[in-house]
């Protein structure tokens, strides 16, 4: 049991950094980011502050939403996924990746690739440990439970209706969005399925 413990709480971490690096890769690359990610950077350049901060300032809102529609309690541990993936996305973005631009069309490509490859693996991996979801993930569930409506229609329909403010703000919206939200799934259940294989071998 500890040794799945601390397996959880590193697979945890670790997919954090991994998801906040591929996000970075993403957006680096210019060719389009997931709904969301494109409206925190949307927010970023329109408004001020940085990415991070717009992910932990959108992030409580979406925490405080969720609680009214389940009528449940304030989620505090989805503060702590909400904060470490704010401030690596900064780490990256600010310190390691500071100031770089790419115009080469082929190296744009191999870091949207590469973007998409660590965003799956990093969601896979932190979802080993069984806590503090993602408020985004938690908020349609709020509107599946709320509404009624089925997880496909509320997740595809939140996706739309963000990836329509993040347009209209001028977020990073273009073909690569599309190949994020088609693209993103089998990614993660390959690698969650991966890393839940060697977790069960641990408990063995």
């Amino acid at each position: 049991m500890k040794k799945e413990l601390i397996y959880s709480i590193v697979c945890y971490v670790l997919g954090m950094l991994t998801l906040s690096f591929g996000v970075t890769m993403l957006i680096l690359s210019g060719l389009g980011v997931g709904a969301w990610d494109a409206l925190f950077v949307g927010l970023s350049e329109l408004i001020g502050l940085t990415v991070g901060s717009w992910i932990f300032i959108v992030g409580i809102l979406l925490i405080i939403i969720n609680a009214y529609l389940l009528k449940d309690r304030f989620d505090y541990s989805a503060i702590i996924t909400i904060f470490l993936i704010g401030v690596f996305i900064d780490f990256w973005l600010l310190i390691v990746f500071d100031g770089v631009t790419v115009s080469d069309f082929v190296a744009r490509i191999a870091l949207f690739i590469l973007g998409i490859i660590c965003m799956g693996a990093g969601i896979g991996s932190y979802l080993q440990l069984d806590f503090a979801r993602n408020p985004i993930d938690n908020l349609m569930m709020a509107v599946h439970k709320r509404l009624g409506l089925s997880l496909a229609v509320s997740k595809s329909g939140l996706e739309i209706l963000i990836l329509i403010i993040a347009f209209f703000i001028g977020g990073p919206v273009g073909v690569g969005t599309i190949i994020v939200a088609f693209g993103i799934g089998p990614l993660v259940q390959l690698s969650f399925k991966t890393l839940d294989k060697m977790k069960a071998r641990l408990a063995a």
